[in-house]
């Protein structure tokens, strides 16, 4: 399953780890998407910056 992961809010203000993984998800700018395989790492991630973005199932044919 792929999940496509876009960014919802600047990361201006928040910790510079949360920066970090951002940049590691490939997210630079509001409204960048990217879609990833979904992995307990890839999960985790998210979990820590699920406030500045939103997650949804690709569903590819």
């Amino acid at each position: 399953m792929k999940l496509r992961i876009t960014q919802t809010r600047s990361p201006i203000g928040t910790r510079a780890s949360h920066r970090g993984t951002l940049r590691a998800l490939g997210l630079r700018k509001i409204g960048q998407s990217t879609v990833r395989e979904d992995t307990p790492e890839l999960r985790g991630m998210i979990r820590s910056v699920h406030f500045l973005v939103r997650v949804e199932e690709e569903t590819g044919g």
